[in-house]
């Protein structure tokens, strides 16, 4: 009887997996997820890179169907301020990060390379590390341009009066950083000069490009759709090209501190879900594209 009333019950949970997860789905998610909706109720912290909050936020929201057991708790800032959140002990079961570096320093395989992995530490998971997105760099203006930047190019022009960017150990600074110099730039010029004013993460340099507080700021393509959906003004003048900074690839991947293995399974769970096609569609109606 027990074997019966299982069985029905997973039929019945499936019309919602499927409809959550999408036509084009992988199989192996959905038998995950559905894995998931039959356990005991499990809560899984997601730390993730601040251009994913809305993204992120919507994919959750529909996992409640997918997985109506499994309570996905999402902590959002910039990837470096996460990494030193998690060396801190701070618990995370699932890390996405909006570059390698902050991945590199907790994977386990690198613990020979110090340059990667300085402090040879061995957080992650095992065969878990995998890319899901990319993203594109961007030089936005406030409304209307007053200062006329038209270009990466026109920083490096008196048009430039204060540009905003992300500090060094974020992400989008780090790229940042790489345009400067690309263009021939001083950093520490810039800086002297008045010119430089810096965000704690991507979310705080959009909010001054859209106040109107700075001339110019480089941010996410994925920040820019959603500040303009959100009714911003800002616009998009230029994008980086392959040259100026590396690929802005975000990988994620599972972490093993924790014994607790309903969590663990539950948190590669939720990463196979990332990967659905229902998700992808979320992720590239913003910018982002999903790396296969």
């Amino acid at each position: 009887m027990k074997k019966i009333l299982s069985l029905l019950l997973a039929l019945c949970l499936l019309p919602a997996l499927t409809a959550c997860g999408g036509k084009g789905a992988s199989s192996s998610a959905e038998k995950s997820a559905a894995a998931s909706s039959k356990a005991e109720p499990v809560e899984i912290t997601v730390f993730a890179a601040a251009s994913m909050t809305e993204t992120l936020n919507q994919i959750i929201e529909a996992y409640k169907t997918a997985a109506p057991n499994v309570t996905v708790t999402p902590s959002y800032e910039s990837s470096g301020a996460l990494l030193d959140q998690i060396e801190q002990g701070a618990e995370c079961n699932l890390f996405i990060s909006a570059a390698q570096k902050q991945m590199d320093a907790l994977d386990g395989s690198l613990t020979s390379d110090k340059a990667k992995n300085p402090d040879g530490q061995d957080m992650l998971v095992s065969g878990s590390r995998v890319n899901i997105l990319e993203n594109k760099v961007v030089l936005v203006v406030p409304g209307g341009n007053p200062a006329g930047i038209k270009s990466f190019s026109d920083l490096k022009t008196d048009k430039l009066k204060l540009i905003a960017l992300g500090g060094e150990s974020v992400p989008v600074g780090s790229y940042s950083l790489d345009i400067l110099k690309y263009l021939g730039l001083d950093i520490t010029a810039l800086e002297n000069a008045g010119k430089v004013t810096y965000g704690s993460n991507v979310k705080e340099v959009t909010t001054q490009v859209d106040q109107g507080a700075v001339d110019c700021g480089i941010i996410y393509a994925t920040d820019a759709y959603s500040a303009q959906a959100a009714g911003s003004k800002m616009e998009v003048v230029d994008t980086a090209s392959g040259d100026m900074c590396k690929p802005v690839l975000y990988p994620a991947a599972v972490l093993n501190t924790t014994t607790d293995t309903a969590k663990l399974d539950a948190a590669q769970a939720f990463l196979d879900y990332l990967r659905t096609d229902a998700c992808s569609a979320i992720f590239e109606k913003v910018g982002f594209t999903v790396v296969k």
